[in-house]
């Protein structure tokens, strides 16, 4: 739906399922009800993820079309589409492979074209189109600095493939395509001076495109769960973005887990377990904790900041754990919603982008007390964000 010359839509990555197939079923099941809730008197977009399979089956007999034709009945159009989780992202152990096959891969490189075309047939005239994608790679996988400075090259190589190929489509349709560069915690690109510097200094630096055709085509994924995690400065951040030329894509509108750790070690402990709520086996769970210096410690998963739960330097974590965003205080353990509401109000006064995506995928894995009917929470959530927007 189009709210103040921007498209809000939610992220379809929530469902289960991987052939296409169960993308179209449960799409044909929630829609209608989603839309006539959020959006009944105008058109209603659609944040689409296609796993790897899915895509591929999407492009056999007649399934794009109908796709198509299902849209245009049912008031909905395709604006964005998260292209991060390549396989199985429901039902199965995810946590780091989430980014595999990474950048520095063909079969990342090859999905990711197939999606550019899908969604070069879906979007409507007169619309930008946007891709999120990994952060080239994770870090955790690769043993020195020299290791991952090739790697980074060779992801470099494969995302300027990328954009010469949506050169290629603007010149034949005049469609404006962009893949969005979405950081994440111990990603390559996990901040945002790692990801300006990556730009600046990799990327412009090819020598294989021109700065107006890489600036056109590749963009970032404000991902504002992600940045809240860092403890990132949302003002500073896009500010410098601005000033330096490079383009948001998508601003994903996501809440992390946060909690204020207490001296008392009584009252530490019943937050500490509270978080211990929410350490399940299928997503990674990144935790940054901020010491009483200011200074950070990272940890790769929940699990390993439970496991240093006697380190009293720590005043406050942030985990990697999408969260309802209309949820702020849980109780002993809260959201940074407050982080949400920062970056949509300085979108309000200074727009920096036209896509808005609601992402919160982890209902499927919520403790009890947050889980509700899915169609329900999806409503609630895009009623929020729709309240701050036209506040």
């Amino acid at each position: 739906m189009e709210i103040n010359s921007a498209h809000l839509t939610f992220c379809t990555n929530i469902y289960a399922g991987e052939s296409w197939a169960a993308h179209f079923s449960v799409l044909t099941d929630s829609f209608p009800v989603l839309k006539a809730a959020l959006s009944p008197e105008q058109p209603m977009g659609i944040g689409l993820r296609l796993s790897n399979l899915a895509s591929i089956e999407i492009l056999e007999a007649n399934h794009l079309h109908e796709f198509k034709k299902w849209l245009n009945d049912n008031g909905g159009y395709v604006f964005t589409m998260n292209g991060f989780p390549y396989g199985g992202f429901h039902h199965t152990r995810v946590k780091d492979q989430v980014h595999a096959p990474d950048w520095t891969t063909t079969e990342r490189l090859e999905y990711t074209i197939r999606l550019f075309h899908i969604l070069a047939e879906l979007i409507p005239e007169g619309i930008d189109g946007g891709i999120s994608t990994s952060p080239l790679s994770y870090k955790p996988w690769f043993s020195d600095l020299q290791e991952r400075k090739v790697a980074t090259i060779a992801a470099t190589n494969h995302i300027l493939k990328v954009a010469e190929e949506l050169s290629t489509i603007k010149a034949k349709s005049g469609k404006t395509l962009h893949l969005d560069i979405e950081p994440e915690p111990d990603g390559f690109l996990e901040s945002g001076p790692e990801f300006v510097d990556w730009y600046e200094n990799v990327l412009l630096q090819s020598g294989k495109l021109t700065g107006d055709v890489i600036r056109k085509h590749i963009c970032l994924c404000y991902d504002v769960c992600h940045f809240a995690i860092g403890y990132e400065p949302h003002a500073e951040i896009i500010d410098e973005l601005k000033a330096k030329g490079i383009s948001v894509g998508k601003i994903q509108i996501s809440a992390a887990l946060k909690a204020k750790l207490p001296e008392v070690a009584e009252e530490r402990n019943l937050v500490i377990n509270a978080l211990g709520r929410f350490d399940e086996p299928t997503y990674l769970h990144q935790v940054i904790a901020q010491q009483h210096d200011g200074r950070l410690i990272r940890y790769p998963d929940l699990s390993n900041a439970l496991a240093d739960k006697e380190n009293t330097n720590a005043r406050e974590w942030r985990a990697h754990f999408h969260v309802p965003i209309f949820v702020e205080d849980m109780g002993l353990v809260q959201s940074t919603q407050a982080d949400i509401k920062s970056v949509l109000d300085y979108h309000k006064k200074n727009p920096f982008t036209n896509h808005l995506e609601v992402e919160t995928y982890t209902w499927e894995v919520l403790p009890a007390a947050l889980k509700a009917p899915l169609n329900d929470s999806i409503i609630r959530e895009l009623r929020w964000v729709k309240n701050i927007l036209e506040s």
